[in-house]
C-alpha cells in the first residue's frame, strides 16, 4: 500500500445542515477519521460505520491529547496509506490549528486537500438574526480569539480594534468576559455600544443575551451562559430582535432523537430539521437479509401460483426485489399476482420498481392490512409475505382464518446497534433529548437495547402507529401517537408535543 492523504475538514457550527457537500463526500471515502469533542453531533452521526475512529479530545482546558500528537497521528496513518480525513470543529483554518497540522505532513510529503466549514463567527450571528456587517453601521468585521495562557495578558490592540468602528467578533472568550469588556472600555469604546453573548448557535441549546459592552457581564451573571458561546460586540446587535428567526420555527429549541435503518436516509429526520429542530440521527437497528434463502428462491420459482403478494416494510420490498434480480429473475416473473401494502412509505416504495399497489388500508398496521385484504378474499387464494423474521402474528392467522394459504417467508432479520461516537445513554440521562421519534416497533427496541437505561419514564415518545407506541408503553414510556401512520402526521404530533409542553411551563 503506497502513502495516503489527509483531508481537514470543517464540520461547521454544529447543524448538520451547515455541513458543506464536499465535506460529506469525503467523510464518506475515509478510512480513518481523526476527531475532537468541537465536532457536533449531528456530523459524528454521519461518520460511516467501516472506518478507524481516533478521538483526540480537545476542548477548552482539557486537551485528551496534545496538538503535537495529533500532527504525529495524522501523519503516521496517512504512512499507513489510509484516507485520513481530520473532522474540525468550524472552519479548519480559522483558530483552528489547522496550519499546524499541515507543516508535518507537507515535510514529510504527504497529499493533502483543505474542506472549508462553515464558521461560527458567522453563522452564529446569521442564526441570531445579527448580520455582522450592514451599511448603515459598520464596514468592516474583525475575528478575534478570546483564549489567553493562564497568567498572562492579553495579546490584543484593544485600542486599534475600537477605531475599526466594526463588528468585534471573540471565540473562546466566555471566561474571560469581564477582561475583554474592561479591555474595550478602557480603549475608549463607547460604554452603551451594543454587544451580545450567543450560546450554542444553530443548536437546540441556542440562547442569546444583548446588552452593551458596560452591562453585559452583569446580564450574564444574571442570565447564565453556556460553552461554547462567542462575543459579539457593535452596532449590529440591536438588529437581534427583529431580524431573529430560528425560535419562530416550530421546533425551535427541541432536541428530538430519531432512530432509524441505518441505510436509509430518514425523510423524518430532514422534515423534523426543516421545523427547527435539532436532529440526532442514531442508528438504532440495520438490516440484513437472512443467509438462508431457500424458502423464497423456492416462491420465486412458482410466482405464477401466488394471488397475492404482501409487503409490511420498504425495506421488505428492498430485500425481495434484490433477492429477485440475484435469482436471476425480474418484475415479469410476477405475472398477474396482485399486491398489498401495508402503508404510504411501503407504497412509495413498490412504486420505485414500477409496482402499484393494489390494496392499501386505511389505518397503517399489521392488523389493519390484515382486516382489509380478508375482505377481499374468497378463501381459495394463496399469500405470499416476504418480511422481517419476527413480524405481526396476527396479520397470518387473519388470512388463514379467511382459509387463504400463506407463505410467510423471513426475508431479513433486524440487529440492534449502538453508536460508537455518541453516548446515547448520557444523552438520554442527563435530559437533552427532549422527545424521541419512533417508526417502528424494532426501532423502539433497538433505542433500549442501545441506550441500556434503568428508566423510560421521562422518555417523550413520539410514535407512527398502534404497534409502535405498544412497544414504547412496555418500557413505560410517555407515549403519542400520530393520527395517522405518515411521516406528515408524526411531524405534526411532535410539533404539538412541543406545544403542549410550552403551555405546561407559562
Amino acid at each position: 500500500m503506497g502513502v495516503g492523504k489527509v483531508w481537514l475538514v470543517g464540520a461547521g457550527p454544529g447543524d448538520i445542515g451547515l455541513f458543506t457537500l464536499k465535506g460529506m463526500d469525503v467523510l464518506n471515502q475515509a478510512d480513518v477519521v481523526v476527531y475532537d469533542s468541537l465536532v457536533g453531533q449531528g456530523v459524528l452521526s454521519k461518520v460511516p460505520a467501516s472506518v478507524k475512529l481516533i478521538n483526540v479530545g480537545k476542548r477548552a482546558s482539557h486537551h485528551t491529547m496534545p496538538q503535537e500528537e495529533i500532527n504525529k497521528v495524522l501523519l503516521e496513518e496517512a504512512l499507513k496509506g489510509y484516507r485520513v480525513v481530520r473532522l474540525k470543529g468550524g472552519d479548519p483554518f480559522l483558530f483552528g490549528r489547522g496550519g499546524e497540522e499541515l507543516e508535518l505532513l507537507k515535510e514529510h510529503g504527504i497529499p493533502y486537500e483543505v474542506v472549508p466549514g462553515v464558521t461560527s463567527p458567522l453563522a452564529v450571528p446569521a442564526y441570531n438574526g445579527i448580520p455582522v456587517t450592514h451599511r448603515d453601521f459598520c464596514s468592516s468585521l474583525h475575528i478575534i480569539t478570546g483564549h489567553k495562557r493562564a497568567g498572562q495578558e492579553y495579546d490584543i490592540d484593544f485600542e486599534a480594534l475600537v477605531r475599526t468602528k466594526g463588528t468585534l467578533v471573540f471565540l473562546m472568550g466566555v471566561s474571560a468576559l469581564d477582561d475583554i469588556m474592561q479591555g474595550l472600555l478602557k480603549a475608549g469604546m463607547d460604554p452603551d455600544m451594543p454587544a451580545a453573548i450567543l450560546q450554542k448557535g444553530t443548536t437546540a441549546d441556542q440562547k442569546r443575551i444583548v446588552a452593551t459592552v458596560s452591562d453585559l457581564k452583569k446580564e450574564v451573571e444574571r442570565q447564565g451562559i453556556e460553552t461554547p458561546a462567542i462575543i459579539v460586540v457593535g452596532k449590529v446587535c440591536t438588529l437581534a430582535d427583529k431580524f431573529a428567526w430560528y425560535e419562530d420555527l416550530p421546533l425551535a429549541g427541541w432536541k428530538v432523537l430519531v432512530t432509524r435503518p441505518k441505510n436509509m436516509i430518514s425523510r423524518t429526520a430532514a422534515r423534523l430539521r426543516e421545523k427547527g429542530a435539532e436532529v440526532l440521527e442514531l442508528p438504532a437497528i440495520r438490516t440484513e437479509a437472512v443467509e438462508d434463502k431457500t424458502r423464497i428462491r423456492a416462491a420465486f420459482a412458482r410466482m405464477e401460483e401466488y394471488q397475492w403478494l404482501v409487503f409490511t416494510s420498504p425495506t421488505g420490498v428492498e430485500v425481495f426485489f434484490r433477492e429477485m434480480m440475484e435469482a436471476g429473475k425480474d418484475i415479469r416473473s410476477l405475472g398477474k399476482v396482485k399486491v398489498a401494502s401495508i402503508g404510504e412509505g411501503t407504497r412509495k416504495k413498490l412504486a420505485e420498481h414500477g409496482i402499484c399497489a393494489d390494496l392499501m388500508p386505511e389505518v397503517y398496521d399489521g392488523d389493519s392490512l390484515g382486516e382489509a385484504l380478508a375482505t377481499v378474499l374468497d378463501g381459495t387464494e394463496k399469500i405470499l409475505i416476504p418480511r422481517a423474521e419476527k413480524g405481526n402474528e396476527n396479520l397470518v392467522k387473519l388470512l388463514t382464518d379467511k382459509g387463504a394459504e400463506v407463505d410467510d417467508i423471513p426475508t431479513y432479520q433486524t440487529i440492534y446497534e449502538t453508536s460508537e461516537l455518541i453516548d446515547e445513554r448520557k444523552e438520554i440521562e442527563s435530559g437533552n433529548i427532549d422527545c424521541v421519534v419512533f417508526t417502528s416497533a424494532s426501532t423502539v427496541k433497538g433505542f433500549v437495547e442501545g441506550t441500556g437505561c434503568e428508566d423510560y419514564s421521562g422518555i417523550r415518545a413520539a410514535c407512527i402507529g398502534k404497534q409502535t407506541k405498544a412497544a414504547a408503553d412496555a418500557y413505560g414510556m410517555k407515549t403519542d401517537m400520530a393520527e395517522k401512520a405518515t411521516i406528515d402526521s408524526l411531524i405534526s404530533l411532535v410539533i404539538r408535543m412541543k406545544a403542549e409542553e410550552e403551555n405546561k411551563e407559562r
